[in-house]
C-alpha cells in the first residue's frame, strides 16, 4: 500500500522550479504505473506551506522559517502514513524535504524498534552547515541536519538528536562536494560511494556493499535526488553535475534495492520541469521508481537476484 504525498516547494533551493516536480511526476503517470505493478496506490494530493520569498541568506540560511514549516508538515504527513502501515512516497520539491521525511521515518523506527538504513542517491553529500555553506540554501544541508548539525527546529524534528546516526547512511553517486563538507563527511564516518568507486568496482559491487547486513525487519529508506543521474539522460535538475550513473547503472541500482524486499519509504526530489525536455526526466524517474518497486524484465529466482 503506497501513499503519494506531494510537497510542491523549492524554498530550500537556489533556483525556482522544483515546486512543479510533483505535478510532472503525476503527468508522467507515476501513480498508474505503480498500480499496474499490483500496488494499492493512494494519491493524497499536495501539502501546503509558505511560498518561496526568494530572499538572500540571513545568518547563513535562506528561508529558514519556511523550510522549517514545510518540513514539519511533511514530517507529520509521512509519520501518519507509516502509522497506517503504508509506504509513503514523497514527491518533491527540493531536497531540504529529506529532513522532514527522514525524521518521520527515524521516529517511526525508534518507536517500533526497527533498524534503519538510508540510501542517499545524489550527486552531492548535502552535508553543508551554516558556517560552511557558500549559498545558504538548505537543500545542501539535510544530511547534516539529520545527523544533528543544524538549527534546533530541524535537528529535533524526530524527537531525538541526532535523528539519524551516520552509520545508518549510504551515499551513492556522489561527485560534487564542497571543501568544508569533505572534512565533515570524513569526520562523521558516513559511507560514501562516489563516482570514482562506481567506476572502479561497478554499480553491482557498490550496491552489494550498500545493502549488506540488512536484517529482515530493517526499514529501508531511499532518498532519490534526480541529479543522481547523469544529466545527459536527466536534464531537469538545477544542480546538474556531469558524470553520473548511466541508464543501465541506475536501473541496476533500483533493481537491486527492489530485490531486498525491504523498501519502506521513498523521496523523489529536485525534479525541475522548467529545465526538462517534453517531460523526459519525469518519465525516466517514473520508470526507475517502477524498477525500485519490483518491475523487472524477467521473473527472477531469489537465489539469482545478485548473480
Amino acid at each position: 500500500m503506497l501513499t503519494l504525498i506531494g510537497a510542491p516547494t523549492d524554498i530550500g533551493a537556489g533556483s525556482r522550479g522544483a515546486s512543479m516536480g510533483p505535478e510532472a511526476l503525476r503527468v508522467a503517470g507515476l501513480g498508474p504505473a505503480l498500480q499496474a505493478l499490483g500496488y494499492d496506490v493512494h494519491d493524497a494530493g499536495n501539502l501546503t506551506g509558505p511560498a518561496n520569498p526568494d530572499l538572500p541568506p540571513d545568518q547563513g540560511y535562506r528561508h529558514l522559517d519556511g523550510v522549517i514549516a514545510w518540513n514539519q508538515v511533511l514530517h507529520d504527513a509521512v509519520y501518519a502514513e507509516l502509522q497506517r502501515e503504508r509506504v509513503p512516497v514523497t514527491l518533491g520539491g527540493d531536497h531540504c524535504l529529506g529532513i522532514g521525511s527522514i525524521s518521520a521515518v527515524a521516529r517511526h523506527c525508534h518507536h517500533t524498534g526497527k533498524p534503519l538504513r538510508i540510501l542517499w542517491l545524489d550527486a552531492h553529500t548535502d552535508f553543508n552547515t551554516q558556517d560552511l555553506t557558500p549559498s545558504g540554501n538548505l537543500h545542501g544541508m539535510p544530511v547534516a541536519c539529520l545527523c544533528g548539525q543544524g538549527p534546533d527546529a530541524l535537528t529535533t524534528l524526530a524527537g531525538e538528536v541526532p535523528a539519524v546516526h551516520p552509520d545508518w547512511i549510504r551515499q551513492i553517486g556522489i561527485r560534487s562536494v564542497d571543501d568544508g563538507e569533505k572534512r565533515l563527511i570524513a569526520a562523521a564516518g558516513i559511507e560514501v560511494y562516489d563516482m570514482r568507486t562506481i567506476d572502479e568496482i561497478g554499480m553491482r559491487s557498490v550496491m552489494e556493499a550498500a545493502l549488506a547486513d540488512l536484517t529482515p525487519n530493517t526499514h529501508l529508506h531511499v532518498s532519490f535526488d534526480v541529479d543522481f543521474l547523469d544529466p545527459e539522460i536527466a536534464p531537469a535538475v538545477a544542480t546538474s553535475i556531469p558524470g553520473g550513473p548511466t541508464y543501465r547503472e541506475a536501473q541496476l541500482c533500483m533493481e537491486m534495492i527492489a530485490d531486498t524486499g525491504r523498501l519502506a519509504s521513498l523521496d523523489i526530489v529536485e525534479l525541475n520541469p522548467a529545465l526538462d525536455i517534453r517531460n523526459k526526466t519525469a518519465m525516466l524517474a517514473t520508470e526507475l521508481v517502477q524498477s525500485l518497486f519490483g518491475k523487472s524484465t524477467l521473473i527472477r529466482r531469489p537465489s539469482r537476484s545478485r548473480g
